[in-house]
């Protein structure tokens, strides 16, 4: 029993000194890679003017602080676009963009959807519900082809809708006026 135990104390000890010696070895070699000498030199400025790190040379755009579908700015941008699409017929009299616009995550894609819905004469209550998989509480009864919980892209609820439309040029036709909406906003 003294001699396992002895054994185990000894085994412990012999792996700790281990580490240790091993860990100042490592932090006497000092840093390697890329910057090694600035940091060997003990430079108080970790950072260079060119990054080494190629995640880092690809710019992540945020996009501006006032897109359309910043908080703040959206619903600005749904009430100034509500007179708008209703003159064009987009939108009925009595709805407004961001009751129209609530299930979609993005501006744009609202926009797409309610110009394609108009342009090939599509419930627009049925495209928003296969676009976003959000089932709201207007009657779907009448909407042609199935309405499933996932979200599909414009092209596939449109070609799904009405499968004669030529659905990838609508789709294309219908964003491009969603931009122009926008940008004749200034959003």
């Amino acid at each position: 029993m003294k001699r396992s135990l002895l054994i185990v104390v000894v085994l412990i000890l012999t792996i700790s000194l281990y580490l240790t010696v091993g860990a100042e070895r490592a932090g006497a070699q000092g840093p390697a890679g890329a910057g090694a000498s600035t940091a060997a030199q003990g430079s108080s400025s970790s950072h260079s003017s060119h990054s080494f790190n190629p995640i880092k040379w690809i710019k992540k755009d945020k996009g501006p602080k006032n897109s359309p579908d910043s908080n703040g700015s959206r619903s600005d941008v749904e009430k100034r676009l509500t007179p708008k699409l209703q003159a064009q017929g987009i939108l009925p009299a009595k709805s407004n963009a961001t009751d129209a616009c609530a299930p979609f995550t993005s501006l744009n894609e609202c926009l797409g959807a309610l110009h394609a819905s108009h342009n090939l004469g599509l419930q627009f209550n049925c495209l928003r519900a296969n676009v976003t998989g959000v089932h709201t509480n207007v009657d779907l009864s009448s909407c042609k082809g199935s309405i499933g919980d996932k979200a599909q892209s414009l092209n596939k609820a449109i070609h799904e809708m009405s499968p004669g439309a030529d659905a990838k040029g609508a789709t294309k036709n219908a964003e491009q006026q969603a931009k122009d909406d926008l940008r004749d906003l200034g959003a």
